[in-house]
Order: structure tokens, then C-alpha cells, then sequence
């Protein structure tokens, strides 16, 4: 006999549960319908090992128990999980569909044992069960011959069981069967990172057919018609002065909208917008039909930028050599949806733009200019942004938000650090920052020859050894130890990933950034961030309208 010796609350309960609960989770694990007579013929046998005085204690604190236990919960599947506190409306559901995958593995032992006729059994029923559930997601949904359905089933797999079962062998199968399901799941999630990459890179054809509408008046205009006026500001250093570089019409009119909307002087605001040929009509169209209230704004087209070329820029060098073609169309080039969803990023449009490289080249592009506020497409100002000019970079040439936390955006994550040209001129734990709002100090990017460094870095990753893909990776080499930290209020990011970001921390802050997929204009955008962006866009314009643009 066990010796006796105190038994405390938890030691009974404990007790309790294995003593009582065991041959029910038997039963549920494995179909097993253990006959009333045999259970408390195995709780005598625990009795007798226990020993009398135990199990007095274990009695006692059952009833003491009991006496707490409310029993409008009993009969529910477990008592002491906090999820079966309410009553769940899909437990037939689950329970069938919990059917069929024990019989799909019944069929496997049924065909390898050549039991043919259990075989044909199992797949009627199954094919019968899966009519029965159809696209059911609630008990509600299920057709009256439900209950019919499952008692043939459990008859069905009764039988199965009593012939064939086999623990072994039963392990053996639910294993494979995770895992080919595990290899489905990673099929899956791979062709839904290709889709949505896919669905990131295209424009919306409401926002293609506003640009086409756009491109086609703005041609029939006279010359003189296609001006804007106060061209003077342009170059005048004691304005705001902001870069936008942008093919999305749409786009570029929301951060236009937004940042003078939220501007204590908007006339005192000077917007310098780069497009492409492409959508270079649409671009003046939107503004000339749109004037940007007080502020002054100039559309200029990159393509006009002839001393940016290949002799003198290393990408656009880069871009036009075979080997770059070759990864970026053919070796890249998935056969299917799984497969190329880990490339399809690579071959992304705006990888191959000279408007997504164009931030490199700030003080050619505005050579009389000492500081300039640098914006993405994808943001939206909620903020008066005036006293980012009166910041003080410490002698620094980017002012940028930093976005490493504990061990996440640093350098090591963006860059190779396997290679001797980083590994010895870089921290690997050195904090990464963001684009997408950046004030630039004009003056100190010549006296260190910013755009030089810049391309000594792109022209050693001629190989893309350093880096695979992107401005970042070549904006924190180029800008290492350059950088002042902004405020992190100034900048906040994640609205087109992060669906945790908290409310109060976006309604906070000076900008708002869709960096990611879920871009705002995107079907695909996150419902709860979009309204922050469509709030600046007027749907009732009449170009917006015949295009059908929707909020």
C-alpha cells in the first residue's frame, strides 16, 4: 500500500481529474465507448493502490467541490477551458468535418489491408457527409438530415474500427497526413505572398483610367494654358520646399492635399513633384484643374533629365547591363505560383525606376536649394510639418525616424554582412531609419559629397552582393552616421502590414506611412487605415466620378 501523508487542494484535484477524467479523454481521443461497469471497475483498482485514506480525501474534496460547481455549465465539453464558456454554435460542424478525417485515414488502412467493401463504405459516406456540410460554417446552416448523416458515420467508422484498428499504424497515417497537410499550408501561403505581391505592383484601373483621361485634356490645351503660376518660388530658399517623386496622380494629390490642408501657411509651401512621360499630362492636368490653394507647384518629367544617364549613373548603367536583365526577367521569372512568389518582388516596377533612385540626386535636381523635405506617395500629413525646417540636424544631412526596436531593423537586416566591403565599414547592430519623410540638408550633402558615396556603394554592388534589392539598403550606407533621429511622432509606419497599430498613436502622428503592400488605393488595403487617406480625396470630382473611384 502507498504510504499516507497530506494530499493538498492542487494534489487532489490533480488527482480527481486522472482518476475521473482519463477514460473520457480515451474515449473522445479514440471513439471508445468504455462501459460504465468497467470505469468504476478501474476507479476500484485506483482505490486499492491509493490506499483507503486517499481516497476518503479525494471523496471529501469532491463533494466540497461539487458544492461550488454551478450546474447550468455542466455537460459542457470542458469545464475548465475559458473558450467553452459560451455556447459555440458550430460544434456539429466541427465534429463532422473531425468525421471525415478519421475516415480518410480509416480508407488508407482499408486499401493497404484490401478490405475493399469498408473502403467503398468510408468514401460513400464521406462524399454523403461532405454534401451534408457544404459551405456550413454554423450548425444553423446544416440541412435536417445532420444528426442522420453523423449517425451513419460513426456506425460506418464503428466497423472500420473493430476490423482494422491498429495504434501504430493509426499514428502512422495522422502523421503523414499533417504532414502533407503542413506542405499544403506552405503551398498556399506562397501562392498568396505571390498574389498579393501581384496585386501590389498593378495599378487599379480607375486610377489608369483617371490618368488616361487626365494626359489626353491636358495635350489638348494650348501652350500657354499648361503653366502654373508663381514659378518664381521655385527657387526662392526661404519657402518650405518639398520633393515628391510619383507615377500615381492619385497619390501625389492626397499628400498635396493633406500636407497643405494641415499647413498654418499654406502659400509659404513650394512642391516640386517628378513624374514619368507617361503620366507627366495627367500630373499637370490634376494640379492646373486643382490648384493647390495658396501653395506653389511644379511638375517636371524625368525623362528631361538628360544629364542623368548611364555614363554618369551607376544603376542606370547597371539596369542596362545584361546580367541585371537576366535577373530581373529571366532567372526571376517564376513557372508557378508557389515558386515565384519568393522572385516576384525582385522584378517589381519601382526597382527598375530612376524616380525611386532620383532621392540620391537631390541637389542636381535643386541646385539652389539648402534644405528640402523629402515625401514617398504612400503617406498621408496630418500635421502642420513647419517646424521640420527649423530642426536641427547637428551638422547631419538626413533627418529620418529610426525604426530598429530591441534586435529588428538594424543593418544586419538589410544588408550582407558576409561580405568584408560591410562587415568592415559597418555596425551590424547600428539602427536602420525610414524613408518616406526625410528633411534633407542640402548644403552638407555637397560639402560631403553625398550623391559620390552614394555611388561608390551602387557600383560595388554591381553583383548584388552587398544587397539584393531597393533604396534603403544603399540610403543606409550612403547615409551612415549622417542621419539624425527624429521624433518618433513625426513618422509613424506600418499602415499597409500592420494591422496593430494602436489608434492613438496614428491619430498622433505628423505622417502616416502605407509602406507595404496594402497600399491605400489598393482593393486590398486594411479597411480600418484607408478612411485616414480618403478623407482628402474629393469623389464627387467629376473625373473621379467618370472613372468610377470609390472610397
Amino acid at each position: 500500500m502507498v504510504p499516507t501523508k497530506p494530499t493538498s487542494d492542487t494534489t487532489v484535484g490533480h488527482m480527481l481529474i486522472r482518476l475521473f477524467l482519463a477514460p473520457l479523454l480515451f474515449s473522445v481521443v479514440f471513439g471508445d465507448q468504455i462501459p460504465v461497469t468497467d470505469q468504476r471497475s478501474n476507479i476500484a483498482s485506483v482505490s486499492n493502490k491509493v490506499g483507503d485514506e486517499v481516497f476518503v480525501q479525494l471523496e471529501n474534496a469532491a463533494i466540497e467541490h461539487s458544492k461550488a460547481v454551478d450546474s447550468a455549465v455542466l455537460g459542457k465539453y470542458n469545464l475548465w477551458r475559458r473558450e467553452y464558456d459560451t455556447e459555440h454554435t458550430d460544434t456539429k460542424v466541427k465534429f463532422m468535418r473531425d468525421q471525415m478525417i478519421m475516415a480518410r485515414i480509416y480508407m488508407v488502412l482499408a486499401k493497404s489491408k484490401s478490405k475493399l467493401d469498408i473502403y467503398e463504405e468510408l468514401l460513400n459516406q464521406i462524399n454523403e457527409n461532405q454534401r451534408v456540410v457544404g459551405k456550413a460554417n454554423a450548425d444553423a446552416d446544416l440541412p435536417i438530415r445532420a444528426p442522420e448523416a453523423i449517425k451513419a458515420m460513426n456506425q460506418v467508422l464503428s466497423k472500420a474500427k473493430g476490423e482494422m484498428y491498429d495504434c501504430n499504424t493509426f499514428i502512422r497515417k495522422l502523421r503523414g497526413m499533417l504532414q502533407s497537410a503542413d506542405e499544403q499550408v506552405r503551398g498556399l501561403k506562397k501562392q498568396s505572398t505571390f498574389l498579393s505581391q501581384l496585386a501590389a505592383k498593378t495599378i487599379p484601373n480607375a486610377i489608369h483610367c483617371l490618368s488616361m483621361r487626365l494626359s489626353i485634356d491636358y495635350y489638348l490645351l494650348p501652350p500657354e494654358q499648361r503653366k502654373f503660376p508663381k514659378s518664381e518660388n521655385l527657387e526662392n530658399p526661404s519657402l518650405y520646399h518639398y520633393a515628391l517623386f510619383s507615377d500615381n496622380v492619385l497619390a501625389a494629390s492626397v499628400v498635396v492635399n493633406s500636407t497643405l490642408m494641415n499647413a498654418k501657411e499654406p502659400e509659404k509651401h513650394v512642391f516640386h513633384l517628378v513624374t514619368d512621360k507617361l503620366n507627366f499630362g495627367a500630373m499637370n492636368m490634376w494640379f492646373l484643374l486643382n490648384p493647390p490653394r495658396d501653395a506653389t507647384i511644379h511638375v517636371e518629367n524625368v525623362d528631361d533629365f538628360k544629364w542623368l544617364n548611364s555614363s554618369y549613373c551607376p544603376v542606370l548603367r547597371q539596369l542596362e547591363s545584361a546580367a541585371m536583365k537576366e535577373f530581373y526577367f529571366t532567372a526571376a521569372h517564376p513557372t508557378t505560383l508557389s515558386s515565384g512568389s519568393s522572385n516576384l518582388k525582385y522584378r517589381n516596377p519601382k526597382y527598375l525606376s530612376m524616380l525611386n533612385h532620383l532621392r540620391f540626386y537631390l541637389p542636381q535636381v535643386y541646385p539652389k536649394l539648402n534644405k528640402i523635405l523629402f515625401l514617398d506617395d504612400d503617406i498621408v500629413v496630418q500635421k502642420d510639418l513647419t517646424p521640420l525646417w527649423h530642426e536641427d540636424l547637428k551638422g547631419n544631412v538626413n533627418g529620418a525616424v529610426e525604426t530598429c526596436g530591441e534586435s529588428f531593423h538594424r543593418f544586419d537586416k538589410y544588408l550582407n554582412f558576409s561580405n568584408p566591403y560591410i562587415a568592415q565599414n559597418f555596425d551590424s547592430n547600428a539602427c536602420g531609419w525610414a524613408y518616406g519623410m526625410n528633411m534633407f540638408d542640402l548644403d552638407e550633402w555637397k560639402k560631403k559629397d553625398i550623391t559620390g558615396i552614394y555611388h561608390k556603394w551602387q557600383t560595388l554592388n554591381e553583383d548584388r552582393a552587398l544587397w539584393k534589392l531597393g533604396t534603403l539598403p544603399p540610403g543606409l550606407l550612403t547615409f551612415y552616421k549622417l542621419t539624425h533621429p527624429l521624433n518618433k511622432s513625426w513618422h509613424v509606419l506600418g499602415l499597409g502590414y500592420n494591422p496593430s497599430i494602436d489608434r492613438s498613436e496614428i491619430e498622433n502622428a505628423a505622417v502616416i506611412h502605407y509602406n507595404g503592400n496594402m497600399k491605400p488605393w489598393l482593393e486590398l488595403a486594411m479597411t480600418k487605415y484607408r478612411p485616414y487617406w480618403t478623407r482628402y480625396i474629393n469623389y464627387d470630382h467629376s473625373y473621379i466620378r467618370n472613372c468610377k473611384l470609390r472610397t
